[in-house]
This record gives C-alpha cells, sequence and structure tokens, in this order.
C-alpha cells in the first residue's frame, strides 16, 4: 500500500514530531523517565502504521495496526498524567490528536476484520 495521501499514516507522522518535541521539553525538566515512556510509545504509534503499510498479509496488516492501537492507549496514558499532574507541563494538542489517530485506527481495524470475515464466508 502506498503511504502517500494515507491519512494515518500522515497523522501519526505528525503527531510522533510533536511528542518528539514534548519529550525533549519533560527531559529539560528532568523528567527523563516519563519523557523516554512516552517518546516510546508516542512514536511507535507511527512506526507500527508504517509497517502495516507493507504488510505480508492482511492478518499481519491488523496485527500491525492492533500494536499502533495499544501504544497510542499507552501514550494516553501518559499524556493523562502530565495533564494530572501539579508539576509536569501538559499537552492538550497532542491529546486531542491522538483521539483522532485512536478513532481512526479504531476504523481502520474495524472495516479489515469486516473485509477478512466477508472474505472467509465467501471462501
Amino acid at each position: 500500500m502506498n503511504s502517500k495521501n494515507n491519512l494515518i499514516v500522515d497523522l501519526t507522522e505528525e503527531f510522533a514530531i510533536d511528542i518528539i518535541s514534548f519529550s525533549r521539553m519533560l527531559r529539560m525538566k528532568n523528567e527523563y523517565d516519563l519523557s523516554r515512556q512516552l517518546f516510546r510509545s508516542g512514536t511507535s504509534i507511527g512506526a507500527n502504521v508504517a509497517e502495516s503499510q507493507h504488510a505480508e498479509s492482511r492478518n499481519d496488516f491488523i496485527h500491525k495496526i492492533k500494536i499502533a492501537s495499544k501504544e497510542a492507549r499507552e501514550t494516553a496514558y501518559w499524556l493523562k498524567l502530565c495533564r494530572n499532574s501539579e508539576f509536569l507541563p501538559e499537552n492538550t494538542h497532542a491529546e486531542i490528536k491522538l483521539n483522532s489517530i485512536e478513532k481512526v485506527l479504531s476504523k481502520i481495524l474495524s472495516t479489515s476484520q469486516n473485509i477478512k470475515k466477508q472474505n472467509q464466508i465467501n471462501n
């Protein structure tokens, strides 16, 4: 699948760039552990979406999208900790973007699983 003009690829790449910047800000506040966790999960979403674009099969595609979705949930957790902490910066903009990404991933997953089921019925 070509990633040109692919909404989820574009969203997750833009999000990863935002997370890189936010992680840097956290490191500047000496929040190294949180920064590392957020960096890893936040950039992993796009990495798994990118891998899904070259999946070997529909099952492989679904698996990679599921991993991206799990990483998105983990990232949401770290961003929520920042928002609810008294001494950490929050990033509402990233949370809004992540919410959009989670919705798109959910739709992709649902559609892919439905196509898989239809193919199994027809075969």
